[in-house]
């Protein structure tokens, strides 16, 4: 559900699967460094 809020992830838009993939990890960092942040 959480990849769903990144607009970038929303629609399949990438022609590469590796480069899909690092916005996939990209998304992942940002929501991590914001719970870290929380916290």
């Amino acid at each position: 559900a959480w990849l769903g809020r990144c607009r970038r992830l929303a629609k399949d838009r990438e022609k590469s699967i590796a480069f899909a993939e690092a916005w996939i990890y990209v998304a992942h960092i940002r929501l991590l460094t914001r719970r870290l942040a929380r916290a």
